[in-house]
This record gives C-alpha cells, structure tokens and sequence, in this order.
C-alpha cells in the first residue's frame, strides 16, 4: 500500500493547485500525507487485527484530525453515531489498497471492500468503488495483464475504459465521487509505462489529484512490483512513526514480493 500513499503524498501538493502535464516537481517541502493515507493504514490495521472498521476509522480520524477529510466524514468521526451516511465519494476507494494485497481470491476481495467502505459510504456507487480499485490490485498483484485488467474492471462494474488521458485531461474538473474519479484513476494506471509514470499520469488529470494518484499508486504498486526507491525513501519519511509502524507490520506480513 505504499504505493498509494506515495500517490497521495505526491498529488497532495496539486489537489488545489492543479496541474494539467506530467512533468512537475514529485516532493517539495510541502508535500504531506492527508487523510487518503490516515485511512487506508486504517483498513491495513483493520485487516492486521481484525478490528471494527468504523471504530478504527473514528480513532484514526480523532487522532488526525487536520488530514483533510470531507466534510461528512469529519462531521461522523466526532459524533457518537456509527450509521453509515449513504456517500458515494471516492473516500471508499481510495483507503482500500490493503484489501487488494491481502486476501486470496477475489470472493474475498468484493467481500472485504464492501464491509471497509460501506460503514459510511454504502450507497451503490461508494461500494462499487471500493471494489473495483481493491480488485483490480488484486489481479494486478497475481500477475494479470492489463488487458484482462479492464475488461474484469469493465465488465464486473460498468466502468468506461475507452477514453484516454489526452481525451479526459483537458475537460476534467474537480469531482469527489467514485464514478466521477475511480475510472479516470485506472486508465492513468491503464496508460503507464511503470509505477513512477503512472503517478505522473494520476496527477495531471487535475481535479482531487491526491486521492486519483493515491488509488492509481495502489494499482501501479502492485503491477510493477517496484517503487523507486527515491520515492520509496522519501514517503517514508513523511509518515509518522505510528503510521509508518502499521505499514511495514502489514507490508511484513502481506507483500509477496
């Protein structure tokens, strides 16, 4: 799940300040960690020790509590309310890498991205979501081209593949949803040549750059096998030594390569 974290820490920089290239500047001084990274070490946590998904995301949410979250999620992290809120945001995709690296087929796969993400978004579209980015790492990690990819993705979920960056670039804008954000992130995983590339590709579609790289890093991670180790380095750098902790317990247990 670096990968997506790397995805979130480089687009963190361009969520607000969009850029519409590929080749810009991968860290500054601003560069951060935001709530795409708080959460999916939440679901690895979850996952580690089988722990309740909305208590877990509550407590993660409490103890960073400026990661930058929506504002729905921000208003249930601090209410004594569990009830899901019915969002279809792409909150659910973004956090779910781990489920993609950590279960066996792809029965379990659906199964677990469902539970992760509809203790709050569990309107349709949210779970679809959370699916289909857990499932296309998982067929990514077992070896499968990308081919196969798209058509599991397109077929399984309805997501339209068939445009290209250059076609999505210029119009694109600003949009939270999972249908309006989760296809885009695959096809800049679709049309990359290895994982630096593919984050690249994420960040110039525009619009909520930080979490469309940070659910095509996951993707990308688990195709190439291989994070620069420049990029590898420096994430690891800016994560707090609690988060950082849980990432490398998970990675320990789960990475297979």
């Amino acid at each position: 799940m670096l990968g997506a974290i790397a995805g979130d820490i480089i687009g963190s920089v361009y969520e607000w300040n969009n850029i519409k290239r590929t080749d810009f500047e991968l860290f500054n001084e601003r560069s951060t960690f935001t709530d795409d990274t708080v959460l999916t070490v939440a679901v690895a946590d979850c996952i580690l020790y089988k722990k309740n998904y909305a208590e877990t995301f509550k407590e993660y949410g409490r103890n960073y509590p400026d990661a930058g979250y929506g504002g729905r999620f921000y208003k249930w992290i601090f209410s004594d309310n569990q009830q899901a809120y019915n969002s279809f945001g792409n909150g659910s995709a973004m956090r779910v890498s781990p489920v993609g690296f950590a279960f066996h087929n792809l029965e379990e796969v659906l199964a677990e991205a469902k539970r992760s993400a509809e203790v709050t978004h569990n309107h349709p579209e949210g779970i679809k979501g959370a699916q289909a980015v857990a499932c296309a790492i998982f067929l990514a990690r077992k070896g499968e081209d990308k081919d196969t990819i798209k058509s599991f993705i397109t077929d399984r979920f309805g997501y339209d593949l068939r445009h290209t960056l250059e076609e999505i670039r210029p119009h694109y804008r600003f949009d939270v949803t999972c249908q309006g954000s989760v296809p885009q992130a695959i096809i800049a995983f679709l049309e990359s040549i290895n994982f630096e590339d593919a984050i690249r590709k994420a960040v110039s579609i525009g619009g909520d750059s930080d979490t469309i790289a940070c659910i095509t890093g996951g993707i990308a991670q688990a195709f190439y096998k291989d994070i620069p180790s420049n990029i590898l380095d420096t994430v690891k750098r800016k994560l707090t030594p609690d988060l950082l902790s849980v990432v490398e317990l998970f990675n320990n247990k789960y990475l297979e390569y």
